[in-house]
């Protein structure tokens, strides 16, 4: 056994093996998780070793000696373990990945149960479990213990936790009294959730400290501000790689050349934190003081009509750094994404002649026209541009029928394909049709699964999904039920190996295969289930109906059973929400990671929680606030000015995500000017703070504000702003909203603005300069007495003699 490697991961002679072979076989099979694309048969064949192990011989005993194999497990199998047993086989529990939600629910409170009090020492032990310790017992926990949690390696979980959990846990940091010190120790992505409140209340921050913390951008925007006034090095602030985000316009234009050039690298080597506004500011100023060395990808955010600049000689280094970003993050406009794809054809002279060409576009080649992908690259150039096709995110209706009929062309129809060209083609089964794609299920089933495994984190077209389907019903053992459920006679019911298998594609079950499920199907796979996005209503009516069969009532239903439910619960009408038991807000956090409620249900969970944890409005505490999440927007407003403005101040961040509509956002806007004063005094990171509760703000309000703080709205603020209320902003406050906020200008917003509107909102999708400085033709010359000169061993280039019209006319005149 231990010679066979990963062969292990394929092992199917199980009938003579013994309880003590099968648990050493479960721990040889640690290492399949390494194997891609060949995980249901793995879980299938430890569901069945899992079964040996444990035969002649309690849970109890066999707990740690069982490998990672746990996590097949039900959760009525962890329901009869004892805390002892839970206790000690905790160094293996700890270190187990893919526990679903309800397996660590109840594997904490068992281990908990036998802790009795929570300490440092319990909780350390509990690594991948850490999630299932409550946000009340957090609270409940010595700061001094809390504190070195933050400090030792179970730390790393705290990104698993719930934003309720996390607030908890700040909260009694910030309690405990030295918040400066509590909110140090923490790091990494945790630190986002610090209030700009709390920041602005500590001394003590430096750019060594905020090194390894990750910062939310009202935190940049504030710390950046705060450290340039006292630091003697502001370069460092630059390195100091998240701070990067707090980098505004200003900043930019008030640094020297020699200080810009000589510290651009900070900025380019931290690309992808910057905004697309920051994008630009850095464009604009790099245009001004040394566009001779400009890097090219940097054109892509000024002016479209600044593309013309780039001469022939210059489309090699212009290609190359302008497909080592992103273009979908740079140009946010439509039209101009246009016009910078016509400059990228030009250069190509609508044609890609060999593999360097493909290696120098990078990721320009995801928005190759369908044209030049079906006629316009070379037979020697079409393998390595292949390749690089695989990677693309998101390409469009044309650019896939163009990459199916090159297919097509080159390994003719699927029918007649190999395995090894099917192997190859994963990526892109998706782009055929559910006929061309029926060959492929019934040759290469496996294939195709593989194919859609990796497919995991995108939504598949509905007819690929039916391939997958198809492949994996006819493949299966259609045994119907020797003791079926009324109405379910002959019906082939689906199996937890099945479900597993699909994936996403479970959505294709009709509604009387759901009906008919075996129970013990359903509690195997019912997270599974509660993550497929493709459900319909009718789907989601039919899970939720099994799982009352299967659990009785919801009055009966606990933390871990709601838990499990992912999007099933949506089904869940008002009065099935009146029954649950809703007094621990981390069941209610459960509920609230679904964002389709409707306000009916909404108001019934937020009602729920209110009632069954005896909580007034005015009680709520930080951690209640956010846990509540979407349904605080059913909250009567003439509640909200009850809420306390202690909680309140801490939570803005999280509130400020809500989409509420327009009355609810404007109550809580009034609360926020007690937190930050009059709309008047606001500043960007306070803006930035606020989110959506911007969008409360009324058309004087909205008026007064200084166009230089419009790029700070938040782009979801912008979308929730009325249409009869965003019309009110200035042609200037509009000119300077930003690419990114210009950008998230809707329809409807767009209908109410006059021309003069119009034109300022266009200048804003450009890029155009707003800021500090006029803008100038792209041919103008330098505006400053530095601009003409390079940095030093800069070679002179093509723009010297473009900002330079007396030189042309001089060379034509020579020539």
């Amino acid at each position: 056994m231990f010679r066979l490697g990963l062969l292990v991961c394929f092992y199917d002679d199980l009938e003579l093996l013994d309880a003590t072979v099968a648990q050493v076989l479960l721990h040889q099979m640690i290492k399949c998780s390494h194997l891609r694309g060949f995980q249901a048969g793995v879980q299938k064949l430890k569901a069945e070793l899992l079964d040996i192990a444990t035969e002649n011989q309690t849970l109890n005993e066999t707990l740690g000696s069982l490998s990672d194999a746990v996590v097949g497990l039900t959760y009525s199998q962890l329901e009869s373990l004892s805390p002892e047993a839970v206790h000690g086989a905790i160094s293996t529990l700890s270190q187990v990945s893919g526990w679903a939600k309800s397996q660590v629910i109840i594997l904490s409170a068992k281990y908990l149960a036998h802790e009795k009090v929570l300490s440092f020492y319990n909780v350390s032990q509990m690594g991948a479990l850490l999630a299932g310790v409550s946000t009340q017992a957090f609270c409940s926990m010595n700061c001094k213990d809390l504190s070195q949690v933050l400090r030792s390696a179970v730390s790393q979980y705290l990104s698993d936790l719930s934003p309720a959990q996390q607030q908890g846990i700040l909260s009694k940091m910030v309690e405990a009294g030295d918040t400066a010190s509590g909110i140090v120790e923490i790091q990494g992505a945790f630190f986002k959730e610090v209030s700009l409140f709390d920041l602005r209340r500590q001394p003590g921050f430096n750019s060594t400290v905020l090194k390894d913390k990750e910062l939310g951008r009202s935190q940049a925007l504030f710390l950046y501000e705060l450290l340039l006034k006292t630091t003697r090095r502001p370069e460092e602030l630059l390195s100091a790689g998240q701070l990067v985000k707090g980098v505004t316009c200003s900043h930019i234009d008030a640094m020297s050349t020699d200080f810009f050039l000589a510290h651009f690298q900070d900025f380019q080597n931290n690309f992808a934190l910057l905004s697309p506004y920051q994008v630009n500011c850095l464009a604009w100023k790099y245009w001004e003081v040394s566009r001779l060395s400009m890097p090219p990808f940097l054109l892509a955010a000024l002016p479209a009509r600044y593309l013309a600049s780039v001469p022939a000689s210059q489309c090699v280094p212009f290609l190359i750094s302008l497909g080592k970003s992103w273009l979908d993050s740079l140009v946010l406009d439509s039209h101009k994404k246009t016009s910078v794809l016509r400059k990228v054809q030009q250069c190509l002279d609508n044609s890609i002649a060999d593999e360097y060409t493909v290696d120098i576009m990078g990721n320009l080649l995801c928005h190759l026209p369908a044209a030049i992908i079906d006629r316009g690259i070379s037979p020697r150039a079409w393998a390595t541009a292949l390749h690089g096709l695989r990677d693309c995110p998101d390409l469009n209706p044309k650019q896939k029928a163009a990459v199916r009929l090159k297919l097509l062309g080159q390994y003719g129809l699927p029918q007649h394909w190999t395995a090894e060209t099917t192997k190859d083609l994963g990526p892109f089964l998706v782009l055929f049709s559910g006929d061309e794609l029926s060959s492929i299920a019934t040759k290469f089933p496996e294939i195709l699964l593989q194919a859609a495994s990796k497919m995991a984190r995108t939504l598949p077209p509905k007819e690929f999904l039916w391939a997958v389907f198809g492949s994996v019903r006819n493949s299966s053992d259609k045994i119907p039920s020797s003791d079926p459920m009324p109405g379910c006679h002959g019906v082939a019911a689906p199996s937890s190996d099945d479900i597993f298998k699909l994936a996403e594609a479970n959505a294709c079950w009709a509604l009387k295969d759901l009906r008919c499920m075996e129970e013990d199907t359903f509690i195997r796979t019912v997270e599974l289930l509660g993550a497929v996005q493709g459900f319909s209503r009718p789907q989601l009516m039919t899970l939720k109906e099994k799982a009352i069969q299967v659990w009785d009532m919801p009055s009966y239903w606990r933390e871990h059973h709601i838990a499990s439910l992912g999007r099933i619960a949506l089904a869940l009408n008002e009065s099935e929400l009146e029954q649950l038991n809703l007094s621990s807000i981390d069941t209610v956090a459960f509920l609230t990671q679904q964002t389709e409620w409707s306000p009916r249900q909404a108001e019934s969970i937020l009602q729920g929680f209110l009632d069954d944890s005896g909580y007034n409005i005015q009680h709520l505490k930080s951690f209640h606030l956010v846990g509540l999440g979407a349904t605080l927007c059913a909250i009567n407003i003439t509640e909200i000015p009850l809420i306390k403005i202690s909680e309140f101040r801490v939570v803005v961040a999280r509130i400020g995500t809500l989409l509420c509509s327009t009355h609810v956002l404007a109550e809580f806007k009034r609360k926020a000017e007690v937190v930050f004063g009059d709309p008047t005094e606001w500043t960007s990171p306070v803006l930035q703070e606020l989110g959506t509760i911007a969008a409360g703000l009324t058309k004087a309000e909205l008026r007064m504000l200084d166009k230089d703080l419009m790029p700070y709205f938040q782009p979801s603020a912008i979308k929730c702003l009325p249409d009869e209320i965003f019309k009110e902003l200035s042609a200037e406050q509009i000119a300077s909203l930003g690419p990114e906020n210009a950008a998230a200008v809707t329809h409807a917003q767009r209908r109410r603005l006059s021309p003069l509107q119009l034109q300022s909102l266009q200048q804003a999708l450009d890029g155009a300069k707003t800021h500090s400085w006029q803008d100038a033709p792209a041919s103008a010359g330098p505006t400053r007495t530095t601009s003409s000169r390079s940095p030093a061993g800069a070679p002179l280039s093509w723009d010297l003699w473009l900002g330079c019209p007396l030189l042309v006319l001089m060379a034509k005149l020579l020539w």
